[in-house]
C-alpha cells in the first residue's frame, strides 16, 4: 500500500515535498514513480527512483527543478519540488512495482491515492 502527501497550495517560485509512504512492502525492491494529472489531461510521467535509490530519472519539464529521492530505512520516497510554476498544478501520484524503472504508467502496478498541488501566479 502506497501513501502520498505534502500537496498543498504555493505560490509560483515556492516549493514543496512529497512523500510517498509504504505499508506492507520492503520499499527497497520497488522502483517508485512519481507522475501527474491535471485536469482535463493524461497522467504524465515526472520522476523515478530505482528501489535502491541508486539511479533516478526526471521528466524534461522538471529537470532542474524537481529531485526524487528516497530513504529506504523510513519506507518513504520524496519528490522535493522547487522553483513550481502554475503548470505543475496537478494531482500528483505515487506508483510502484517491483524493480520497475520506467516511464509509462502501465509499468507499475501499486499506485497511491494522489495529493493535490496548487502553484498560483
Amino acid at each position: 500500500q502506497l501513501q502520498a502527501y505534502g500537496g498543498g497550495l504555493v505560490q509560483a517560485g515556492g516549493s514543496l515535498r512529497l512523500s510517498c509512504v509504504f505499508s506492507g512492502r520492503t520499499s527497497s525492491n520497488y522502483g517508485v514513480g512519481w507522475f501527474r494529472q491535471a485536469p482535463g489531461k493524461e497522467r504524465e510521467f515526472v520522476a523515478v527512483t530505482s528501489g535502491s535509490g541508486g539511479s533516478a530519472y526526471l521528466a524534461g519539464s522538471v529537470t532542474g527543478r524537481f529531485t526524487i529521492s528516497r530513504d529506504n530505512a523510513k519506507n518513504t520516497v520524496y519528490l522535493q519540488m522547487n522553483s513550481l510554476k502554475p503548470e505543475d498544478t496537478a494531482v500528483y501520484y505515487c506508483a510502484a512495482s517491483l524493480l520497475a524503472f520506467g516511464t509509462s504508467p502501465g509499468q507499475y502496478r501499486y499506485w497511491g491515492q494522489g495529493t493535490l498541488v496548487t502553484v498560483s501566479s
